[in-house]
């Protein structure tokens, strides 16, 4: 049993605290009036426990009886749990203008998520698939090398937080779609990166395919077909 989740959440929560820091002073262009910071971390902190719940219960194991194993953990994080409920909170901390305080978290989410994949290297988990590639990593005590899945999928989200961000500052797009962009691109880096993990079966392909359905409906309507917001 191990603390080790909890340092991927913090390094997480580093990462989406610097994007908030410098969209701050180049321009979030959110146009919300809540604080996002608490928002996200409220968010972000009660989908980690919601899916580590989930978790739980998937494998069988009582959290009541155990509630030690919630942050000792032994099975991880579910991923469709954790984010629904992220999703859920969210909404209700932001029911009077979801979609700006979605946008303005856009960037920042990413990161936190470049963050949380980073983290890998906290937890020990950032080896995937067997491979020959340069830049493939042993384990110690092994000599099959093996996909730093972990590292790619921190590194996409890097880039993917960091161009949102600068889109948002310098050209200023219509509101609802940063954040639906921000789901296609978190979406289709777990489908991308997915292939590379130990198993399929331990990656819920069918919710990353969902959600990459629901954020390019939404930037097409956001984008494209709903009325333009009063600025």
């Amino acid at each position: 049993m191990e603390f080790t989740l909890l340092g991927a959440a913090a390094i997480a929560a580093g990462a989406a605290y610097l994007m908030l820091w410098w969209e701050a002073k180049h321009g979030n262009a959110a146009r919300c009036t809540g604080n996002l910071w608490e928002i996200g971390v409220v968010s972000a902190v009660s989908g980690i426990f919601i899916g580590r719940i989930v978790a739980m219960l998937v494998d069988g194991t009582n959290p009541i009886a155990h509630p030690a194993d919630i942050i000792l953990v032994r099975s991880g994080v579910s991923t469709a749990g954790a984010s629904i409920g992220a999703a859920i909170v969210f909404l209700w901390q932001a029911r009077k203008e979801p979609i700006y305080a979605a946008d303005g978290l856009s960037a920042a989410a990413l990161a936190g998520l470049a963050g949380w994949s980073a983290g890998c290297l906290v937890r020990g988990t950032c080896l995937g698939t067997a491979s020959d590639l340069p830049w493939a990593i042993s384990q110690a005590g092994s000599t099959v090398t093996r996909h730093p899945v972990g590292i790619y999928a921190a590194v996409m989200f890097g880039v993917a937080a960091v161009a949102i961000a600068w889109w948002k500052a310098y050209r200023r797009p219509r509101a609802g779609v940063p954040a639906s962009v921000a789901v296609v691109a978190a979406a289709a880096i777990r489908l991308v990166t997915e292939p590379f993990q130990p198993s399929l079966s331990g990656g819920p392909l069918w919710f990353y395919g969902a959600a990459l359905a629901v954020g390019i409906a939404g930037a097409i309507w956001f984008g494209v077909l709903a009325p333009r917001r009063a600025e």
